[in-house]
């Protein structure tokens, strides 16, 4: 069984998991989790990192070069084993290096560095990829934490919204039914700055903004309890439950599935960063509780 490490502050503490690097509890300082717990009844995951795809391929398949690869939806990274580089009691980093196993999905030398620090009330999560190889490679990150709905301390689902630091009268995308991006955009449920969320906006699976404004919003319970969710520098994003569910997932990401129909080389899939010989590219994301 992999280990997991706990860091924390007076006000927040995190447990993290060295298989996928992925976050498995966020407990403030009353003991209540704020983290999906992965009842199996409805989805395992609580907190998984999207690299170096988020969503899916075209056919699970991309092309680089002129040869084609199989790479599964959301990529390989959070179904691996990371091991520990380093730690304190607020800090914490997770490391994956290339092999034999990633090689064979992804032919690019690469490491991915989770790096989890708590200060005060904020938890934050840092994605640092290296590009080793002699090539400028293509990649695509994204976040994807459960968290609890209804909120702790609330009564219910009833209520619970999403504001944006910005309003966000855009369009919006849905998935078709190979998980690709639907070419039609979708009239916004957003009003002006404000998503009250319910069940049925997740009957056709998820909410994707591919032109959003913000790089901020407050998930909000009735009562006042409130999550803060920070995501600079990450230009899309996506919100999903299962309808019934107790969770939100609320995804910050550098990237997004397919568009229907794409048959490009993932160098030139929407969304994408190049990342030259040598270089780094950080992707990051913060939760503050209260």
């Amino acid at each position: 069984m992999a280990a997991v490490h706990r860091i924390g502050s007076d006000r927040l503490t995190a447990e993290i998991c060295e298989t996928g690097a992925e976050l498995q509890r966020l407990t403030d300082a009353a003991g209540r989790d704020w983290l999906w717990d992965g009842d199996p009844a409805f989805w395992t995951g609580r907190a998984p990192i999207l690299f170096p795809i988020v969503g899916t391929l075209n056919r699970d398949r991309f092309r680089w070069r002129g040869e084609s690869h199989g790479l599964p939806r959301h990529g390989f990274a959070r179904r691996r084993d990371f091991t520990l580089a380093e730690r304190d009691g607020d800090a914490l980093v997770l490391r994956l290096d290339p092999d034999e196993a990633t090689r064979a999905v992804w032919p690019f030398d690469c490491s991915l560095e989770m790096i989890f620090t708590i200060r005060a009330a904020t938890l934050t999560m840092t994605a640092r990829v290296t590009n080793s190889g002699a090539d400028p490679m293509p990649a695509s990150f994204g976040f994807h934490p459960a968290l609890r709905w209804p909120l702790p301390g609330e009564q219910g689902k009833a209520g619970h919204v999403i504001r944006f630091d910005r309003p966000e009268p855009a369009l919006v995308r849905r998935l078709d039914a190979d998980g690709l991006l639907d070419p039609e955009p979708r009239p916004t449920p957003i009003e002006g700055d404000t998503l009250r969320l319910d069940d049925g906006l997740f009957a056709e699976d998820a909410l994707i903004l591919d032109r959003l404004e913000s790089r901020r919003l407050a998930f909000e319970g009735p009562a006042g309890t409130r999550a803060t969710i920070d995501f600079q520098g990450m230009p899309h994003l996506g919100l999903w439950t299962k309808p019934g569910a107790g969770y939100i997932c609320i995804e910050p990401w550098q990237g997004h599935s397919d568009p229907a129909g794409f048959h490009g080389e993932i160098g030139e899939k929407p969304g994408m960063v190049m990342i030259p010989p040598g270089g780094q590219r950080l992707f990051s994301m913060a939760i503050t509780i209260g």
